[in-house]
Order: structure tokens, then C-alpha cells, then sequence
């Protein structure tokens, strides 16, 4: 099994890409990194094992004391975005403290799970929250067309059920998008195209990791050479039979 690994990055928004046989696929542009290692985590100090990478900057003046000692053992400014990821002992060989991880650690085709927040919508209503149908819009009705209806029940419990789908605050909130494609890796630019759409606004901070759920694509078996006929050539024909000879009668 591969080892698992993940970048910070931000989301920079939505384009498309095409592929060689003309194919258009919408993807998500993420500016992924280069995130710098932090610390590297061990159990027997800090109860766990785990790799701490930081992106982006921060002015000096919102950092506390003790997060710029921290990132200073690494010679660098406190990070505006910090996150871990979670590793075996075995797998944090390859990272050290100071070490820059690029995006070309994911490779055209890998599937990645990407973690965000969602944009917030405020307060809303049940029928954009949860789709409800609203109240029909027949003769009669008076400014209750998008209301929940009843929410009680009687006597017996007396009481609203907890869980009732009810008017309410909409987004901001953690949202993981699990197995988008890896369309195309910039490497000059920092940018990771992957298919479809992740959470968040514009210049959101992403978590991108390698997907949980999903194996990675089994490598294709190669393809037999294929014969390939001159357009211009004649099918061949088989020659014409020749008549038979005819033998001259024996005399008697």
C-alpha cells in the first residue's frame, strides 16, 4: 500500500481542461504549496505520530510568542495555515523538519480527498436548507408558502423531537470532498487541477490528501499493436481458375 501524504494550498477557482481527443472536463485550480515541515511528531514525546506542515505567511504582529519560536527552529515566518497529517513511525522517514513539500508528491491520476469550509450562507430557511417543498399555493394560503408546517405532536411526548429540520444558520462548516481525479500537476506555477468542484470561495485554504476510500487505478495492460492497412490498397482477389483441359478420347 502507498503511503499516504498531503499538501496546504488555497483555491484559486474553477477552469477546464481538455483532453487530446477533445474532451472537456471542468476541474478546481488549488495554489498547492510549497508547504514547509514544521515538526515532525513522534510518540514517545508527543503521544502521537504525525507530520506538521505550515503554508502561507503571517505578520509578525498576529503571531503569539510561542508560535514564532516554534516556526523559528525551521528559519521561517509562522505560517498563516498549519495542519497534520497522521502517519505510521514506519512512513515519517521521508520528512524532516525545514523540508519543503511540493505538489509533484500526487501524480496525474491519483484520486485525493479535498477538506474545506463551505461558504457561509447565513440564516435561511427550510426550503433552501433542506429542500423542503414549502406550503401548496392554492386559493386560501396567506404568506406561508415557504413555512416548515407543524412541528409539534400532542399531548404524548408534548415536546418538539430533537433533529426537527427547522430554520437555521446554512454553511461554514467543514466539508470533505472525497475522491477527485488529479487532472493536471503545474509545477513551475504550484497549481493542482483536479476534476469537479471543492468547498469554499475563493483563496479558501485547502486540506488535500490522499483519498481513504478509493484504491488507486490499476495500471492499464498494453495494447496490441494494431495492423495497419493502406487506405489506397486493393483487397486482394484470388486469380482466376483456369479451365480444364480436355483430354483427347482413346481409340478403340
Amino acid at each position: 500500500m502507498a503511503v499516504p501524504v498531503a499538501i496546504l494550498g488555497r483555491k484559486v477557482g474553477m477552469t477546464q481542461v481538455f483532453s487530446p481527443d477533445g474532451r472537456v472536463t471542468p476541474v478546481t485550480a488549488i495554489e498547492a504549496g510549497p508547504c514547509v515541515v514544521g515538526q515532525v511528531k513522534i510518540r514517545e514525546r508527543d503521544g502521537y505520530t504525525a507530520v506538521q506542515m505550515g503554508f502561507g505567511t503571517k505578520k509578525k504582529s498576529r503571531a503569539r510568542k510561542p508560535e514564532v519560536g516554534h516556526w523559528k527552529k525551521v528559519n521561517v515566518e509562522p505560517p498563516r495555515f498549519v495542519r497534520e497529517l497522521r502517519l505510521p513511525a514506519e512512513d515519517l522517514k521521508p520528512y524532516t523538519p525545514g523540508q519543503q513539500v511540493q505538489p509533484d508528491i500526487f501524480k496525474v491520476g491519483d484520486f485525493v480527498d479535498v477538506i474545506g469550509t463551505s461558504k457561509g450562507r447565513g440564516y435561511q430557511g427550510v426550503v433552501r436548507k433542506y429542500g423542503h417543498h414549502g406550503h401548496p399555493h392554492s386559493h386560501g394560503t396567506h404568506e406561508y408558502e415557504r413555512h416548515p408546517g407543524a412541528i409539534g405532536c400532542e399531548a404524548d411526548p408534548g415536546r418538539v423531537i430533537k433533529g426537527m429540520k427547522l430554520p437555521g444558520h446554512m454553511g461554514d462548516v467543514r466539508v470533505t470532498v472525497r475522491n477527485l481525479e488529479v487532472m493536471r500537476v503545474a509545477l513551475p506555477e504550484n497549481l493542482l487541477y483536479v476534476k469537479g468542484a471543492v468547498p469554499g470561495a475563493p483563496n479558501a485554504y485547502l486540506y488535500v490528501r490522499t483519498a481513504r476510500t478509493r484504491k488507486p487505478r490499476p495500471p492499464e495492460p498494453p495494447k496490441p499493436a494494431a495492423e495497419k492497412a493502406d487506405k489506397g490498397a486493393k483487397p486482394a482477389t484470388k486469380p482466376a481458375a483456369k479451365p480444364a483441359e480436355k483430354k483427347p478420347a482413346a481409340k478403340a
